[in-house]
């Protein structure tokens, strides 16, 4: 039996769902590429949906089997696993930033959590570009980029969640 006969069609949109079109799997590539979660504690305890533990281990194996995230021992810790994105998983940096555009306009956002989907959406390819360079950098052993758009997009991230916090004058 060979892949085309377990897919639906040979559509590329729809191979692109089969491959993301779970709700969790897009939620784990955007926290281990935006939050820099490596490990499976961290993409556990500090998931905002709250996944179980039992989906996150079926999503990680399934984006390793796709070939999204690779997985090696941390050599830290003998049970513990350090997952990278791979070159694919990379250049969905545009379809999530277009994804992160479209739901600022369409759905209530809060200001803190979509604070990043702006940037990258202002930004536009230029950014997108530099943010894979970045990504191949941390995950793929590339050199470092002098621009971090990881960076500033956490710092943006940590100012709006400062102002959320903060107490409004009267």
């Amino acid at each position: 039996m060979n892949t085309r006969d377990t897919q639906r069609s040979g559509c590329p949109i729809n191979l692109t769902l089969e491959m993301l079109g779970d709700r969790w799997s897009l939620i784990v590539i955007r926290d281990v590429m935006f939050g820099n979660r490596r490990h499976y504690r961290e993409l556990l305890n500090l998931s905002d949906e709250g996944i179980a533990s039992n989906i996150l281990a079926d999503r990680l194996k399934r984006l390793v089997q796709n070939g999204l995230l690779s997985k090696r021992d941390d050599p830290t810790h003998k049970q513990k696993a350090i997952y990278s994105l791979t070159e694919p998983a990379i250049q969905l940096v545009p379809l999530l930033a277009q994804m992160g555009a479209w739901g600022r306009r369409h759905t209530q956002v809060s200001r803190e959590l979509s604070v990043r989907a702006e940037l990258l959406e202002e930004g536009g390819e230029r950014m997108w570009n530099a943010f894979m360079a970045e990504l191949r950098s941390i995950h793929l052993g590339a050199p470092s980029p002098r621009r971090s758009v990881f960076a500033e997009l956490q710092a943006a991230f940590e100012h709006a969640m400062k102002m959320r916090n903060a107490p409004t004058a009267l």
